[in-house]
C-alpha cells in the first residue's frame, strides 16, 4: 500500500493538461469581453448604415 502511495505522490502526468487548461481559462478571460465590445461597435456601425439607406 505505501508502495502505492510513493507513485501516486510521483506521478505528474496530469499536471500538462491541468496547466494547458488554466492557460486557456485565462485566454478566454481575455479574449471574451474584447470580443463583446467588437459586437457593440459592429451592431452599431450596421444600424448607421441601416439608416442611412
Amino acid at each position: 500500500m505505501l508502495n502505492h502511495l510513493k507513485r501516486f505522490v510521483k506521478d505528474e502526468s496530469g499536471a500538462a493538461a491541468i496547466e494547458y487548461g488554466l492557460i486557456t481559462s485565462g485566454i478566454s478571460v481575455a479574449i471574451i469581453p474584447g470580443v463583446k465590445d467588437v459586437g457593440t461597435k459592429l451592431v452599431a456601425i450596421f444600424t448607421i448604415l441601416q439608416n442611412a439607406l
